[in-house]
């Protein structure tokens, strides 16, 4: 059974690198990479790919940052603080890895299999960012970096509208103001350990729920749910009907 499943690791990891179009050297280093601590733990403490994504992230976060700082040469440091945490987050990680399947690559236990855990954004957006640590390990920093702007330059080049990123809140709270004459409402809940907390949000309109969303933080969180809801807006012409206030 072992055996089985570790070609059909190999068979779903080679897969991935053909659609990304790279080669990993080490195929250690990338099946750490798409082991998820659900997995890990079921086979008996595995290591996980926890410290991969850490590295990851912090590849990530330098390659776009040097990226727009670059890209944008007028737009002034507040903005490009906005910029990359428009293109940084869950969200956006999460969409990257769906559209080059890395869900189908991921190993994860039973419980999150059974749950849908392919498809969640935080599993996604984490195993993404292990994924490019993995990487940066196996190939060097110039070919991360190549890898990273492959993906991430249609979107740095989309975030902007007149030299300012998509804020879904504000887009929300104008949307509603003028569709609704109400304001929209977030209720945020928290789970996890200090250190690696999620934030689950979730916005309401004329009392109705109208999208959730999760995060590392409180405004990620309500982003997410935020662009949930701008987009419910914008595909219909009906306002959902009017509730009783939201009790905090």
């Amino acid at each position: 059974m072992t055996k089985l499943r570790g070609r059909s690791l190999g068979r779903r990891a080679s897969a991935l690198e053909r659609r990304l179009g790279v080669r990993f050297r080490d195929k250690d280093l990338l099946k750490l990479a798409l082991t998820h601590r659900s997995y890990a733990y079921e086979q008996g403490g595995l290591p996980t790919n926890e410290r991969l994504e850490f590295l990851g992230d912090a590849v990530l976060g330098i390659v776009v940052t040097d990226a727009i700082y670059k890209e944008f040469p007028s737009l002034p440091e507040g903005s490009l603080a906005k910029m990359r945490a428009a293109l940084v987050n869950m969200i956006v990680l999460a969409d990257v890895a769906r559209e080059i399947g890395l869900g189908e690559s991921i190993l994860l236990g039973r419980g999150e299999e059974m749950t849908g855990g392919r498809n969640k954004s935080s599993i996604l957006a984490d195993g993404l960012e292990a994924l490019l640590g993995a990487f940066y390990l196996d190939r060097g920093m110039k070919a991360a970096r190549e890898l990273i702007l492959g993906l991430f330059t249609p979107r740095i080049r989309g975030q902007v509208e007149g030299g300012t990123t998509i804020d879904y809140k504000t887009s929300l709270q104008e949307m509603a103001a003028a569709q609704l004459g109400s304001l929209p409402e977030y209720q945020i809940s928290e789970t996890g350990p200090d250190h690696a907390k999620r934030f689950n949000a979730t916005v309401f309109l004329r009392g109705n729920a109208y999208g959730t969303g999760e995060g590392r933080s409180k405004k990620e969180a309500e982003q997410a749910a935020a662009k949930i809801a701008v987009e419910r807006l914008r595909a219909t012409d009906e306002p959902p009907p009017a509730q009783e206030p939201v009790r905090r």
